[in-house]
Order: C-alpha cells, then sequence, then structure tokens
C-alpha cells in the first residue's frame, strides 16, 4: 500500500473551550513583567491541523476528528468505514485520563492499527507508584518513594528530605507548584494535607533528587533509538523558587514562571554519563511496554540518572518536546509523523485467506 493509498484518521478528544484561544486577546504589556517566549501558543485545534498538514506532505489521505467525549461517534468512525491507521492522539475521555488506555483498547477489538503505546503500558504509565515498583523490579533507577491513600504518613517514613509531593494519577505536571517541595515534616503534612484536598489518591511522596532535569525521549521499536535529552536551564528562577518543571513553568504562558524556565537541546553530558542515560532509557522504555514513542523525566546527579516519569504518547507539536529531540536528530516534523504511520501499519492484522 503506498502513502497516497493509506488513510489517517488522526483521532483526538476536546470538549469545551480552549484555554488558548483566550490567549490570542491578551496583551503582553499588561502582564506586568515582560514575556521572554510568546503567549500566543498553539490552540488544541492548530496542534492537530499540523500533525494532518505534515502527514498531507508525506502524501497520506488524512483528515483529524474530534470524538468529543462520544462513545458512539469513536464506535461508528471505526465500524462503518475503519481507517487504515489511527494516529492516537486522545489522552482521556468522560474527563479520565484513566480512561486513555481503554479507548486504546477499542482500536484493538475493531482490529484497527493505531500509533503508540498499547493499552497496557497507557494504563501502567497512569498509575505512577505501580510504574515505579515495575521499574525497580527490573533495575531502572527511581527516586525512593512512598505512594498514600490518605494523608497521614509517619515522622519516620524512611525517606530523605527535601522531598516532592504530586499526584499518582495525573499528567502534565497538574498538582505540582512552587509548593510542592518540602524540607521538614511539618511543612510534608501541611502539603499532604493540600494535595488530598485537591486530587483523588494516591499521592506520591518521592525523594526530591537535586540534580539536572532531562527530557529523554524514545523513538521506535526495532531497535528503538534514544534521541538526543533536552535539559531545562532553571538558573533563572527566583531563589525560593525550587528548580522544578511546574504546571505555570510549563504550561501557562501568562506566569512569570514560564519564561525563567529555558531548554538546552541536545544537552551536554559527557559520554559516560550518555551511555548510562541511553541504558537506562531503553530499559524503561521496554519494561513499561512503550511502543513507537515515549519521553521520559529524567534527574542527572553527576553520571548517575534516575527516571522519574515514563510518558507515552507525549506531546507531539512541532519543535516541542519529543519533536525538537527527533528534530535534533536528523527527522523533520513531517518525517517522524511517516514513522510513526509505518510502524503502526506493520502491526495490522493480515488480510484472511479466501476460502
Amino acid at each position: 500500500m503506498t502513502a497516497a493509498q493509506t488513510s489517517v484518521l488522526v483521532l483526538y478528544n476536546h470538549v469545551g473551550e480552549d484555554e488558548y484561544e483566550k490567549l490570542k486577546q491578551v496583551d503582553p504589556k499588561t502582564l506586568g513583567f515582560v514575556p521572554k517566549y510568546p503567549i500566543d501558543v498553539a490552540t488544541t485545534a492548530e496542534e492537530y491541523r499540523a500533525i494532518v498538514k505534515g502527514l498531507r506532505q508525506e502524501g497520506f489521505r488524512a483528515r483529524a476528528v474530534n470524538v468529543r467525549e462520544d462513545l458512539q461517534r469513536l464506535e461508528r468512525l471505526l465500524r462503518r468505514n475503519p481507517p487504515d491507521v489511527v494516529f492516537n492522539l486522545v489522552e482521556f475521555f468522560h474527563d479520565s485520563a484513566e480512561l486513555e488506555a481503554a479507548v486504546a483498547g477499542l482500536f484493538e477489538l475493531y482490529r484497527v492499527p493505531y500509533t503508540g503505546s498499547p493499552p497496557f503500558a497507557l494504563a501502567l504509565c497512569q498509575k505512577k507508584g505501580l510504574a515505579k515498583q515495575v521499574m525497580l523490579a527490573n533495575g531502572v533507577p527511581t527516586p525512593k518513594f512512598r505512594a498514600l491513600t490518605e494523608p497521614r504518613i509517619p515522622r519516620r517514613h524512611g525517606l530523605h528530605y527535601p522531598l516532592i509531593v504530586k499526584p499518582a494519577r495525573e499528567d502534565a505536571s497538574a498538582g505540582v507548584d512552587k509548593d510542592a517541595v518540602v524540607q521538614d515534616y511539618a511543612e510534608l503534612q501541611q502539603r499532604l494535607a493540600h494535595a488530598f484536598a485537591e486530587f483523588a489518591p494516591p499521592i506520591l511522596v518521592e525523594e526530591f533528587i537535586a540534580g539536572r532535569e532531562l527530557h529523554v525521549s524514545v523513538f521506535g521499536n526495532d531497535p528503538p533509538q534514544v534521541l538526543p535529552a533536552i535539559e531545562f536551564d532553571f538558573s533563572e528562577l527566583p531563589e525560593d523558587y525550587p528548580a522544578i518543571i511546574s504546571y505555570e513553568a510549563k504550561w501557562d504562558p501568562l506566569h512569570e514562571i514560564y519564561h525563567r524556565v529555558h531548554t538546552i537541546c541536545p544537552a551536554k553530558v559527557s559520554q559516560r554519563a550518555w551511555k548510562r542515560i541511553e541504558a537506562v532509557a531503553l530499559n524503561a522504555y521496554r519494561v513499561c511496554g512503550c511502543r513507537d514513542y515515549a519521553r521520559l523525566d529524567i534527574r542527572l546527579v553527576g553520571t548517575h540518572p534516575y527516571v522519574l516519569e515514563v510518558n507515552p504518547n507525549p506531546d507531539l507539536t512541532e519543535g516541542v518536546s519529543f519533536m525538537e529531540s527527533a528534530e535534533h536528530a536528523g527527522f523533520t516534523f513531517s518525517r517522524a509523523l511517516r514513522r510513526f504511520v509505518e510502524m503502526a501499519l506493520a502491526r495490522a492484522p493480515a488480510p484472511p485467506i479466501p476460502a
């Protein structure tokens, strides 16, 4: 099957107002500080149109469809005239990130090839505490932690301060802000009360690794390839702000912290450190069941990497995160998209043999 014969359904799920649409109306002069980066970032619809455009540049017959939380609509798309490949960008369903895996399971049931990780990996990595247990059991270094189901922890809890407190089943740095890093038991108790009031359990209490923060992306399957790493530069953060990728640093261009955290790609690390990063990243990618592409959040202390999280099906915005690393590895945006589709097509079930 040629690219021109291949139909690709770019599938996403979005309801309600796009918060980034509002940014188009904001005057940067009203922010109270001088923004370093544009505040008018791409909306959800613009990001998905860019992916469709890139796929069409590679010759595919691509179109984007918003499921809009409608299960019957999703089933009709898969049953009546199924595409050759679903480009899976569904990150939640019924406002639940935990149902991301269930949507991928529906593709499996309808035997429609799709890009990205299978249900197991999506479900496992959504449960951060369980994913860390799997990594530790398979020799992947990750910070010591405790997963709590109630806002109580003994004073002698076996972890070393400073600690970071975060929801165990949220994505995109949700619940991570300036006060997420705690220095003593009193601060830990206060932060746990806040976390349990805002988020469903479990809540993760993890040793805070005071090292270099890297995003390390893995691309492909046979064999997977570790892409050039992105390092986060925290040198312009206020003295009282911890060196972390908080929610506002990652997603809020109206917040000054967003403009105080910078990225460097490729990260400058020693050859010895890079060999360890590669080995750890590939091991984590495999044991978590990831496929096609993933991004790992890693802290590097000297030459020793620690995996904080594994993120299957991460953001694919052009020039950002995974795609920035892919571009430094020599892939154009459209060429990377093509690779995703080709990997999915290779998993297509064989046609039935005529009787």
